[in-house]
């Protein structure tokens, strides 16, 4: 019996073995067709897909359009930073803010800053707070470098913008001195203020005092791989990632900012230009 069955068995056996390795042959296959996939994506594609978002906030000021920039990260005038260029030229905002961070990484340089500051311009002008990377390559001359370049340094100061409208600019909170009281001092009570800075977990230090504030910092997390936690996030970022928070009557907006650090990829995580239009209360 044995005998007569045996050549029907063999050649049934051999099929499902072929049948096995053509399937992990398919498996090994897609899995480095999703590798390459996601290489391209996160080194080539999300880098430079700025994502535009829009905002109204109640205030009772005109309407003013905001740009929120950070993290640029700059080494020059390149793909990402020409494709900001043209976002801002067609969105046109009355005023754009650069909450920090504008200095690439190690080996940047502040000329490569001058050149993307001077192709920023908006009618209420354009106005600077340092991030870390400012900090750990402090640079002399400070304010000269930036009057040069047509924009204004906010260091724990402020200005007012258009009437009833200030900005209260700080030093970054993670590698600097902020100091409220200096930024805060000579605004008028029921203006309407709004706090720059980059690190945002400053916002539980000084939240009830401005009406809005705009922080960065995060990158977003710059790599998600939802559901797990963003796998690392530099100091001073506190319990913020990205996107509105409320808190004692102020409310925040952490932008993921359009550059990167330590590693030039992003995953699951668009570069992001924050546009914030103040409305009248009644619109």
């Amino acid at each position: 019996m044995s005998t007569a069955h045996g050549p029907a068995i063999e050649p049934q056996n051999a099929h499902r073995t072929q049948q096995r390795r053509s399937r992990k042959r398919w498996m090994w296959a897609a899995l480095a067709f999703l590798c390459v996939a996601v290489s391209v994506d996160a080194l080539f594609i999300e880098p430079c897909w700025i994502q535009v978002t829009h905002y109204d906030v109640p205030a009772p000021v005109h309407p003013v359009k905001i740009a929120a920039i950070s993290d640029i990260h700059t080494h020059g005038i390149g793909r990402r930073e020409r494709e900001m260029f043209r976002i801002l030229d067609r969105e046109k905002p009355d005023l754009i803010v650069v909450i920090g961070d504008t200095l690439g990484d190690d080996d940047a340089t502040y000329g490569e800053c001058h050149a993307v500051y001077e192709r920023l311009h908006a009618p209420l002008g354009v106005w600077v707070v340092r991030g870390n990377w400012e900090n750990m390559a402090p640079l002399r001359h400070e304010r000269a470098f930036y009057q040069s370049a047509g924009v204004h340094l906010l260091l724990n100061s402020n200005t007012q913008v258009e009437p009833g409208l200030w900005l209260a600019g700080f030093d970054d909170p993670s590698s600097g001195t902020p100091k409220p009281d200096a930024a805060f001092a000579g605004i008028p009570s029921g203006a309407y203020t709004i706090a720059l800075f980059h690190s945002p977990a400053f916002f539980d230090r000084i939240a009830g005092r401005p009406n809005l504030c705009l922080a960065a910092h995060t990158h977003g997390g710059q790599v998600l791989l939802p559901p797990i936690k963003p796998f690392w996030l530099p100091k001073g970022c506190g319990r913020f990632l990205s996107g509105w928070y409320q808190e004692k009557g102020s409310r925040m907006y952490v932008t993921r900012g359009v550059g990167m650090s330590v590693l030039p990829i992003r995953f699951l995580c668009r570069p992001e230009i924050t546009f914030i239009t103040l409305q009248p209360h009644s619109s």
